[in-house]
This record gives C-alpha cells, sequence and structure tokens, in this order.
C-alpha cells in the first residue's frame, strides 16, 4: 500500500485559493490544523483547511490584485498630490531648454500622442527642478514607500 505524502505547506506570502470561500489569500503561515490566510491588498485573516487550499493561478492572482486596487481606489487614497501636479509644468521665462520642452509637448498634443505629451511634460518637470529650482513651483512626488 502506497504512502500519501503530506502536502507541503505553501511559503509565507504565497498567493493561494481557498475552495470554500472562493476567495484568493497570502498564506501567512500555520495555526494548529489550520492554514491562515489573508487577503490581497490586507485586511482580516481567515482560516482554512491547508489539504484543501492550492496554488492560485495566474487568472486567480489577477483577479485578487485588481480588486485590491479597485477597494484602495474607492476607500481613497491617503495621499494627497499638490494641485500643481493636476497642471502642465510652465516654461521658466527665457529658458531655451524649457521652451524646447513646450514645442515638444505641443506638437504631441497637435499629433494626439499622449505619451509623447506626458514624456515631454515629464522632461520639462525634472530640468524646471535640476535648473530652475528658486522658481520652480514643482516639488517633487513623495516617495513610493509614502504613497
Amino acid at each position: 500500500m502506497e504512502q500519501q505524502a503530506e502536502p507541503t505547506a505553501p511559503e509565507c506570502g504565497t498567493l493561494v485559493h481557498d475552495p470554500v470561500t472562493g476567495r484568493v489569500g497570502e498564506y501567512r503561515g500555520a495555526a494548529g490544523p489550520y492554514a491562515i490566510l489573508r487577503p490581497v491588498g490586507g485586511g482580516r485573516e481567515w482560516q482554512a483547511d491547508p489539504r484543501r487550499i492550492r496554488r492560485a493561478t495566474p487568472e486567480e492572482r489577477l483577479r485578487a490584485e485588481v480588486k485590491a486596487a479597485n477597494d484602495r481606489a474607492v476607500r481613497g487614497s491617503s495621499t494627497v498630490l499638490p494641485p500643481e501636479w493636476g497642471r502642465p509644468p510652465q516654461a521658466e521665462p527665457g529658458c531655451e531648454a524649457c521652451a524646447q520642452f513646450v514645442v515638444q509637448r505641443q506638437a504631441a498634443r497637435a499629433r494626439f500622442d499622449w505619451s509623447g505629451e506626458t514624456d515631454a511634460n515629464v522632461l520639462l518637470r525634472q530640468h524646471r527642478g535640476e535648473e530652475h529650482p528658486e522658481g520652480s513651483p514643482e516639488r517633487p512626488l513623495p516617495p513610493v514607500s509614502e504613497l
């Protein structure tokens, strides 16, 4: 008679599917006879039967991650960006480099090239921050860890 191997526990942080609840969660460890799972994106942990959970498929992982992102958007972000980040940056008067970035932005806008327009805005903001910090109303974004 063949012995069935005991299923090995997933590594901490692995996304697994719990068929009883139909949810995908992050494996956090074991507590007694249960696997402890945490919802993707945070939330209240739940217990699952470790013999029934399995690694989440790429589609299940994507669905759970998109749901977590949507939940964050509905709750709102705690980060409030300064109002000037919603407007295109302005050229410093008399600066040829600034003027060139504005020309690039206008040309991209005329072609309906939104990516090119964004690129020109990013380059203009970087230039203003490096070359005109005293006159620049532009402030750098906070580090990602603070968002």
